[in-house]
C-alpha cells in the first residue's frame, strides 16, 4: 500500500523567531505539496534536485475569444520536471507545430507560443499541450480558440407588412450572431427608440411584437440595430415598413367610405413560444429566462405560475410582465412552470418544463499524485459529479488507459489500481471526466521509488537567533521509505529532546528563549532502510536590539517643524541590516535623503523631522528599528495644533425688534486648542462696502451674541474663532440684513470751545460716524447763551462739525450744546459744557515789584498780581525780564544783556537764578495769556554783591631748590569782584603712598602777585601746592600742582648753576605772562556784544555765599526782554499759586550741577538738583609739576 506522501518528505524551514515571532526563511533548499487549483495543475512539487516526471504549473485554459482588436493571441503552457520536459501540441486531435515556439527550457516557457492577429482565421480550434520526459507525459485540458468576425446584417430587400387593424406583426431581426456580448435595439431612421409597451415588445430573440396592430403602428422606418460593445461594432438591419388599413364597412355607399370600424375581439394566442409545452435546459448558476409575448384584441395580460410548488423568490418579471427572470438557478427551481394569456375573449396557456443540470466536478479535490515504495499497491480514485453524470477517460502518458485482467494495472469505473506496484508503473495519468456540458481533467505523479536520505539542506548552514529569540533549524530530507530524523549537539551523541529542544513534526528543531550558551555546531541524522545521511548547522546567539530613547508624546503649532526621536541599540555584526522605519497610524512613512520632503529621517541622530507641520500630520507616530533577526518598535502621539476652523451655518434671529438680533452659529474644529474668543464683524453696503469691521467679541464656550444694530444699513456678518495658536479664518457671511431708520442713538461728543479772535467763539465737535446717523438727512442743532445772565438759547442747524460764533464779548463764559437729529427724529437730550469766548491780550501790569537779593547769582521777586478781569484771557502766567546794565568792576563799559523767564501760573513772587555777582541789573514783570504778553511794570534796579573768583587758570612750580620751590600763576579770568589776594596752601606727601604728611597755608594780599619763591622746604620732598584768588566775599576754588625739591647733596653745585643761568628764569616768566595775556584776550572776545555766554560746568556752581534756592527757580530763561519763551516750564510753589515766600536763608539748590545749561539764547534749561556743602573747594587736574 501506498505511504503518505508528507511521511516521506520532510520539510525543514530555517527561522529565527524574534519579539514579533515572524518566521524568516533563510535560503535553504524547500519544497512543499502544492494542489494547484484552477489554472494551475494538481501536482507533486519536488525539489528538481531529484529527478521527476513533468508537472504542468501553467497553461491556457477554457474557451480563447480571439476579437479584431487584439495583436496577438497567446497559449500557455508551462511544466517542471527532471529531466526538463519537452513540448508538443495537437490541434483538433493531430499533431501542431506552433509557428512562433519558445524553447527556452530554463525559464519554463518552452511550450508558450503566439499567433497573429494577421492570420488568426487558420488557427481555430481545439487545442492540446503534452510536456514530456523519461519519467511520463503531463497534458492540459482543450484550450477552445474562437477568432471573432465583425458581425452585420445580411442583405436582403424585405417586402412591406399589410396587415388589417387588430391582427399580429412579427417582425424579424434576425441578428448576426458573434462571439461577444450584444444587444438589441429597435430605432427609427432618426435614431429614436420605437416606444414599447404591454401591446409592443421585443422578444428575447431580437424580434418585435405586435398583439395587435393599430393604426399608428404605420410607418416606413422600422430598424433593428445590433450593438456589440466589445468589439466596438454597430450592425443596423434595412428599414422595414408596415401599412395597417383600418377596417370599412361591407356596403360601398359614399356615407360608409369615411367611416372605420373598431377591430373585432380576438381570441388570445401565443407568438411566442409555439406549441403547448416546451423544454428548457440550462447549467445550474446560470439565468433561466421564460417568454411568453401573446397575441390577441384586447391586448392579453399574462400571468405566471409553478405548477405544484410557489415561485421562487428570486423571482421577476420582466418586459411589461412577459417574461419570467430567474438569476443564478438552483435544482430547487427546476420544474413546471406555467404562462396564461388572457383577454375577454378568453385565454391561451403554455407550459415550460425546466431542467437545471450542471457540468463535470470533482466532489473534494483533484486526485493527488503519490510517491510510494517497490511492491506497495496504489490506488488513484477519480471523485467526479456532474448531471447527466460524467463519462471518465483514464490516460497514462497522455494515451488512453484501459483496464487489462491480464495486468497489474487494473481500471475500476472511476479507480485504478497498481498492484505490487514497480518503478516501471512510474508515469502521469490522467483522469478525464466530461458530459454534455464540459470536462475536467487532473494529472496524477505515481513515483514508485526506494531512495536513501537525500538531504537537501546545505551543510554548515549558519543560523542567527537574537538573546531570547526563539529559531528553528532545518534538515531538508527526500527519502522513500519514510527516514527517521534526530539532532545532536556537535561532538556528543545525545539526542536534543525536551525543555527548550524540541524536534518539530517535519524534523525541524525549534530552539525556544536562546540563550548565548545555545550558540554552536548542531548535527541532523536522516535513516531509513535505504542508507543514511548527515548535516550540520551553525547557530549564533546574538544581542537584541533595544529602543534607548523612543518617540515622546508632543504637541506642535502648525507650520513649525517637528522633531521624533528614536535612537537604538543592536547587535554591531548586524549594522548592516540595521535600519529604522516610522509609520504613521499604521502606514509606512516614504522617507527622504534628498530634502524634497517634508519627511526627512536624520540616521545618526535617530531623528525624524517633519517641516512645516500640518494638520494632516496629527497622528500616532511608530518607529521600528530592525535587524535581519528581531525587530521593537515604540510610538509616540503628534498633535497638532492650529487656528480653529472657520464657524459654520451663521444663523440671524430677530430679539426686540429689528434692530436687536441674535446671532448663533456652530463651532469649527478647535484643532487641539480651546477656543478663547470669537469675533463677531460685520460690513454695510452704504458706507464702506467691503470692510469689515469687529463689532463685538463672545466667550469661546458661548456661540450666539445678542447685537444691538445701527438704523437704515443693509449689514451682513460672520464670524471667526481665536485660539491660542491664533485667530483662524472667518465663516461665511450672512445674508444681507436690512434695519429701519431711526433718530440719532447718540450726539456728538469731544465738543470743544476756541477763540482765535477776541469778539469770535469757534465751535467744534466730534461727528457722528456715518453708521451712526441712522437714517438720511444728518444735521446738528448747536444751542449757546452767556453763562449765568439767563439769556435764552440762541440755536442753529449745521450739517458741518464746527460752527464759527461771531460779535461775542471778549473772553467770556458761555453754555453750549449740540443735539444730533435726522429726518426721522432728535437724537437725546444733550449734555451742557462751559467754554469761553475769544482772548484778547493783557491790559495792565504787575504793582508794587520788589527784589529781595539772596547772594551773588540770586535773588527773590515779588509783585501785586493783576486784576482778573485785565487778564482777557486764561493767565497762563508771568515774565520776568532782567537787564545786566554793567559790572561795577568796569562802571564805564555799558554791556545791555538781557535775560526773561517765564513763571507759568497764577503767582506773585518767583525766584531769578544766574545772575552775574558785582553787576548793576534793572528788572520789569508783566503778566501773559494765550494771545501773548501784557505791559511791562514799572523797573526796578539793583546791584548784585561781590562774589568769589574763579579758579587760577594756571599755576606753575619752577626753579626748584633743597629747601625751595619758584611758584608762577595767571590771575582769574573773572574775579566777580575786587580781587584782594591769595591764598596759598602747601602739602608735604608721601611719594610712595602720596598721603599729607604736612599742611602750611600763607595769605599772599598783593593782588598784583604773579609769582612766589616759596622757603623753608624739606630737601628731596614732593609738595603739591593748591593756590586760589580772594575777594572780600571769600576765596575761589584752589588750582593744585605738585613738585619736589631738590636734595641737599646736590645744592652746590645746583646754585652755580642756576645763578650763571638767569636767563632760564626770565624766559620762564616771560613765557607765564604771554599766557596770562593771550587768556585775557579771550575773556574779553567772550564777553563782547552783550549775549551771556554759555556757561562751562565750572562756571554753574554758586559761589561760596550762596545760601540756598528752593524748587521757586523751575522755570523758563530768556534773553529777550520783549518776548516770552517759547514751551514755558512750570514753576512749583509747593502747590499754592499764592504762597508765601518759601526761600530759605540758609541754604541753595545747587541749580546747575553738570546737567543743566543755558541755551544759546540765554534761556535756562533743566532743574535745579543737588546740594554742595559750603567752603567746599573743587580741585580740578592742573598740568603736570614744572621743576626748574
Amino acid at each position: 500500500m501506498p505511504v503518505d506522501l508528507h511521511r516521506h518528505v520532510r520539510l525543514i524551514s530555517a527561522v529565527s523567531i524574534d519579539h514579533w515571532r515572524g518566521m524568516r526563511l533563510e535560503g535553504c533548499l524547500q519544497f512543499v505539496l502544492l494542489m494547484a487549483l484552477t489554472c494551475r495543475a494538481a501536482g507533486l512539487n519536488i525539489p528538481l534536485e531529484v529527478e521527476q516526471p513533468p508537472t504542468i504549473i501553467t497553461k491556457t485554459s477554457g474557451t480563447v475569444i480571439a476579437l479584431p482588436s487584439d495583436p496577438t493571441i497567446t497559449l500557455k503552457c508551462e511544466a517542471k520536471g527532471n529531466p526538463p520536459p519537452e513540448y508538443r501540441w495537437t490541434k483538433d486531435g493531430k499533431d501542431f507545430i506552433p509557428p512562433l515556439v519558445t524553447t527556452n527550457r530554463t525559464d519554463h516557457t518552452g511550450g508558450t507560443f503566439a499567433l497573429q492577429n494577421k492570420h488568426l482565421v487558420q488557427f481555430q480550434g481545439k487545442y492540446r499541450c503534452y510536456a514530456s520526459n523519461k519519467h511520463g507525459t503531463a497534458m492540459t485540458e482543450e484550450i477552445k480558440l474562437i477568432v471573432a468576425s465583425v458581425p452585420q446584417f445580411p442583405k436582403e430587400t424585405v417586402n412591406p407588412f399589410v396587415v388589417d387593424e387588430g391582427d399580429p406583426i412579427i417582425l424579424h431581426c434576425n441578428p448576426p450572431e458573434g462571439v461577444t456580448e450584444r444587444q438589441i435595439y429597435w430605432m427609427s431612421i432618426g435614431l429614436q427608440r420605437i416606444e414599447q409597451d404591454e401591446r409592443v415588445s421585443m422578444g428575447i430573440d431580437g424580434n418585435l411584437y405586435f398583439s395587435n396592430a393599430l393604426q399608428k403602428d404605420s410607418r416606413q422606418d422600422y430598424c433593428c440595430v445590433a450593438a456589440f460593445t466589445n468589439i466596438r461594432t454597430i450592425a443596423l438591419k434595412p428599414a422595414i415598413a408596415v401599412v395597417v388599413k383600418s377596417l370599412k364597412p361591407e356596403n360601398d355607399s359614399a356615407l360608409s367610405s369615411n367611416t372605420t370600424l373598431a377591430p373585432p375581439l380576438r381570441m388570445p394566442g401565443l407568438l411566442l413560444p409555439s406549441g403547448v409545452q416546451t423544454e428548457k435546459v440550462l447549467l445550474k448558476g446560470q439565468r433561466l429566462e421564460l417568454e411568453c409575448i401573446p397575441e390577441g384584441y384586447p391586448t392579453p395580460k399574462i400571468t405566471w405560475m409553478k405548477l405544484g410548488e410557489e415561485m421562487p423568490r428570486k423571482t421577476k418579471y420582466d418586459n411589461f410582465g412577459k417574461q419570467l427572470t430567474i438569476s443564478a438557478v438552483e435544482e430547487a427551481d427546476a420544474g413546471k412552470y406555467m404562462c396564461s394569456a388572457k383577454n375577454s375573449a378568453g385565454e391561451a396557456v403554455h407550459y415550460f418544463d425546466v431542467i437545471v443540470e450542471e457540468p463535470p466536478k470533482w466532489l473534494t479535490e483533484p486526485p493527488q499524485s503519490q510517491l510510494t515504495v517497490i511492491g506497495s499497491d496504489v490506488h488513484i480514485k477519480c471523485s467526479v459529479s456532474g448531471k447527466p453524470p460524467p463519462d471518465i477517460t483514464w490516460r497514462r502518458n497522455g494515451e488512453v488507459f484501459k483496464d487489462d485482467p491480464l495486468s497489474n494495472r487494473r481500471v475500476l469505473d472511476d479507480t485504478v489500481v497498481l498492484h505490487n506496484a514497480a518503478p516501471e508503473d512510474s508515469a502521469v495519468y490522467q483522469c478525464e471526466s466530461s458530459n454534455n456540458h464540459g470536462k475536467i481533467l487532473a494529472n496524477i505523479n505515481i513515483m514508485v521509488i526506494n531512495l536513501a536520505p537525500q538531504i537537501l539542506t546545505r551543510d554548515n548552514h549558519e543560523y542567527a537567533v537574537v538573546l531570547g529569540g526563539d529559531v528553528i533549524m532545518n534538515c531538508s530530507v527526500f527519502a522513500s521509505p519514510l527516514p527517521s530524523i534526530s539532532w545532536t549537539r556537535d561532538g556528543t551523541q545525545e539526542t536534543l529532546v525536551g525543555g527548550r529542544f524540541s524536534e518539530l513534526q517535519n524534523g525541524s528543531l525549534q530552539i525556544t528563549n536562546a540563550e548565548k550558551e545555545d550558540g554552536g555546531n548542531y548535527v541532523c541524522v536522516a535513516v531509513n532502510t535505504e542508507g543514511k545521511s548527515a548535516v550540520i548547522a551553525a547557530l549564533d546567539v546574538k544581542d537584541p536590539t533595544r529602543i534607548t530613547n523612543p518617540p515622546q508624546d508632543m504637541q506642535i503649532i502648525s507650520g513649525t517643524p517637528a522633531q521624533l526621536m528614536c535612537q537604538a541599540e543592536y547587535d554591531q555584526s548586524l549594522r548592516s541590516t540595521f535600519e529604522v522605519i516610522w509609520m504613521k497610524d499604521g502606514k509606512e512613512i516614504p522617507l527622504s535623503f534628498e530634502g524634497n520632503s517634508r519627511f526627512r529621517h536624520i540616521v545618526d541622530e535617530g531623528m525624524l523631522q517633519i517641516m512645516n507641520v500640518n494638520l494632516s500630520d496629527q497622528g500616532l507616530y511608530t518607529c521600528i528599528a530592525r535587524t535581519s533577526l528581531d525587530e521593537v518598535n515604540a510610538t509616540g502621539l503628534l498633535t497638532v495644533l492650529d487656528v480653529p476652523d472657520a464657524p459654520k451655518n451663521v444663523q440671524i434671529s430677530e430679539l426686540m425688534g429689528r434692530r436687536n438680533v441674535s446671532l448663533s452659529w456652530v463651532p469649527g474644529n478647535e484643532h487641539n486648542s480651546s477656543v478663547a474668543e470669537f469675533i463677531v464683524e460685520f460690513e454695510e453696503s452704504q458706507w464702506e462696502p467691503g470692510r469689515w469691521k469687529e463689532l463685538q467679541k463672545v466667550p469661546g464656550n458661548q456661540a450666539t451674541a445678542e447685537l444691538a444694530l445701527q438704523g437704515h444699513l443693509n449689514y451682513q456678518f460672520r464670524v471667526y474663532a481665536v485660539n491660542a495658536v491664533g485667530p483662524g479664518p472667518p465663516s461665511e457671511p450672512t445674508e444681507r440684513y436690512k434695519t429701519p431708520p431711526a433718530a440719532p442713538d447718540r450726539n456728538p461728543e469731544n465738543i470743544k470751545i476756541h477763540g482765535h479772535l477776541p469778539n469770535q467763539m469757534d465751535i467744534s465737535w466730534e461727528p457722528l460716524l456715518p453708521i451712526e446717523h441712522n437714517g438720511p438727512g444728518l444735521e446738528y442743532k448747536v444751542s449757546y447763551r452767556r453763562l449765568g445772565v439767563g439769556d435764552d438759547w440762541i440755536w442753529n442747524l449745521e450739517k458741518r462739525h464746527s460752527i464759527n460764533v461771531k460779535n461775542t464779548s471778549t473772553f467770556v463764559p458761555y453754555e453750549i450744546k449740540i443735539q444730533s437729529r435726522n429726518s426721522h427724529g432728535w437724537g437725546p437730550e444733550p449734555k451742557v459744557v462751559t467754554g469761553y469766548s475769544g482772548e484778547d491780550v493783557p491790559t495792565s501790569a504787575p504793582r508794587d515789584v520788589a527784589v529781595e537779593v539772596i547772594n551773588t547769582t540770586v535773588l527773590r521777586v515779588s509783585w501785586t498780581p493783576v486784576p482778573h478781569a485785565t487778564v482777557r484771557g486764561h493767565l497762563r502766567g508771568y515774565n520776568v525780564h532782567w537787564v545786566r546794565k554793567r559790572s561795577l568792576l568796569h562802571p564805564s563799559k555799558i554791556l545791555d544783556e538781557r535775560h526773561s523767564l517765564s513763571f507759568p501760573g497764577k503767582r506773585n513772587h518767583a525766584i531769578v537764578p544766574q545772575l552775574e555777582p558785582f553787576s548793576e541789573y534793572r528788572l520789569t514783570v508783566n503778566v501773559y495769556n494765550k494771545k501773548g504778553n501784557g505791559p511791562n511794570s514799572d523797573p526796578v534796579t539793583f546791584n548784585t554783591p561781590e562774589g568769589v573768583p574763579k579758579q587760577v587758570p594756571i599755576l606753575t612750580a619752577s626753579n626748584a631748590r633743597a629747601d625751595s620751590i619758584l611758584l608762577v600763576w595767571g590771575p582769574p579770568l573773572e574775579t566777580n569782584g575786587i580781587l584782594t589776594g591769595y591764598l596759598l596752601q602747601y602739602h608735604l606727601l608721601n611719594e610712595s603712598t602720596l598721603e599729607v604728611v604736612d599742611s602750611q597755608e600763607i595769605n599772599i594780599t598783593g593782588a598784583d602777585t604773579s609769582q612766589w619763591r616759596l622757603q623753608g622746604l624739606k630737601d628731596g620732598s614732593l609738595y603739591r601746592f593748591q593756590l586760589s584768588a580772594c575777594t572780600q566775599a571769600g576765596c575761589g576754588p584752589p588750582v593744585a600742582q605738585e613738585s619736589s625739591t631738590v636734595e641737599q647733596a646736590r645744592v652746590g653745585g645746583q646754585q652755580s648753576e642756576l645763578s650763571t643761568q638767569g636767563w632760564f628764569i626770565g624766559t620762564m616768566c616771560a613765557v607765564a605772562l604771554l599766557t596770562l595775556i593771550a587768556l585775557m584776550a579771550c575773556f574779553v572776545r567772550r564777553n563782547k556784544g552783550g549775549k551771556y555766554a554759555v556757561k562751562e560746568k565750572e562756571d554753574l556752581h554758586p559761589d561760596v555765599e550762596s545760601q540756598g534756592m528752593n524748587d521757586d527757580t523751575f522755570c523758563e530763561y530768556s534773553d529777550s526782554e520783549e518776548k516770552p519763551l517759547k514751551g514755558s516750564s512750570l514753576c512749583s510753589l509747593n502747590g499754592d499759586d499764592m504762597a508765601g515766600d518759601s526761600v530759605s536763608r540758609d541754604s541753595l539748590v545747587d541749580y546747575a550741577d553738570g546737567e543743566e545749561e543755558f541755551n544759546e539764547d540765554g534761556s535756562f534749561i533743566g532743574e535745579y538738583s543737588g546740594r554742595k556743602h559750603r567752603g567746599s573747594v573743587s580741585e580740578p587736574s592742573g598740568p603736570n609739576p614744572v621743576t626748574a
